[in-house]
């Protein structure tokens, strides 16, 4: 595979992220202090950096996208509120905080400057969006927003300066009408969508890497002629539920299909929802999947001394002399 299509980790996040050796993320507190942690940027970032998915730097970062201002940069979100069913002026700018202006240098990164990804809080909605920048620093993209109800919006960035680290921000949106909440889909290892179907294999653990498989087929029919979407034969993005904690990463090195797969590592026990967008047939198409992922496995305890065992149980057990 050519240097263009080896992964990256955007990631760490499925945010939800989950930390991962080639994403966002990391160990976190409960979903209900989180939003206190230091958003981090990815493990590994577009441009190569190296990764921080394993050990003590997996456990000590927090997933991006909880928090509006991190690493001297603020999202300034400048459409407020939007309605639900027509298409979506949204404009946005990151603010240096040192300046108070609009960031206009950037390092591309898989091919864009910026990555947006906009959820709505139930989940039901995802879209990952690439917005424009005008000369002033101001992003603009429209989108379709089909459903009433609170979205956040994550971008995802390095600045342009030496040394800079990725960051993702976040930042919410209210789109008005009618608001129905829909219930997050039932945990599960296959989903359809747009005559494809997608099958995962694995299960993230908290404060474990595990690898995740997503296996791609149509009409029964292995796809083995993925294509490059965005530097990469896929795309995976997760969101925590409840405080969509985010986490975008990018897969290990392989071929065009019919797996593509990516090392995960959960930030916390939880229910997480996965997006993966992977392009065939000159289209770009989105799984998503509801996970859970329980609870850490446990250390194992030091071996205790014999004393005080009778002596027919030392027998049972090999240890009796």
């Amino acid at each position: 595979m050519n240097n263009g299509l080896k992964t990256t980790a955007f990631a760490a996040a499925l945010a939800a992220t989950f930390g991962i050796a080639y994403g966002v993320g990391g160990g976190i507190g409960p979903v209900g202090t989180a939003a206190a942690q230091p958003a981090a940027g990815h493990e590994k970032g577009h441009g190569g950096d190296e990764h921080a998915g394993h050990g003590a730097k997996a456990a000590a970062a927090a997933p991006g996208g909880l928090q509006v201002s991190d690493g001297g940069y603020t999202l300034d979100l400048r459409t407020p509120a939007v309605e639900a069913g027509a298409p979506a002026a949204l404009r946005f700018a990151v603010l240096d905080d040192a300046t108070g202006r609009p960031l206009t240098a950037y390092r591309s990164e898989h091919g864009k400057e910026l990555h947006l990804i906009l959820a709505s809080h139930d989940l039901g909605t995802y879209r990952h969006l690439h917005p424009e920048r005008g000369a002033d620093g101001v992003w603009s993209v429209t989108a379709a927003l089909p459903a009433a109800g609170d979205y956040r919006l994550f971008a995802d960035f390095t600045p342009g300066a030496d040394g800079a680290r990725n960051l993702t921000l976040g930042t919410d949106l209210a789109v008005g009408g009618h608001y129905r909440p829909r219930a997050l889909p039932a945990a599960s290892t296959t989903t359809t969508t747009d005559g494809y179907r997608v099958t995962l294999k694995g299960t993230p653990v908290p404060g474990r890497e595990r690898e995740l498989t997503l296996t791609i087929s149509r009409d029964g029919k292995p796809v083995t002629d993925l294509q490059p979407y965005l530097g990469a034969y896929g795309h995976l993005v997760a969101l925590r539920a409840g405080d969509l904690a985010y986490l975008h990463v990018h897969p290990e090195e392989g071929g065009p299909g019919p797996s593509v797969s990516f090392a995960a590592t959960a930030p916390t026990a939880g229910t997480y929802r996965l997006f993966l967008d992977f392009r065939h047939g000159g289209e770009v198409h989105t799984a998503a999947f509801t996970v859970a992922a329980g609870a850490p496995p446990a250390k194992p305890e030091a071996e205790k001394p014999e004393t005080g065992k009778p002596e027919a149980e030392k027998a049972e057990t090999g240890h009796a002399h």
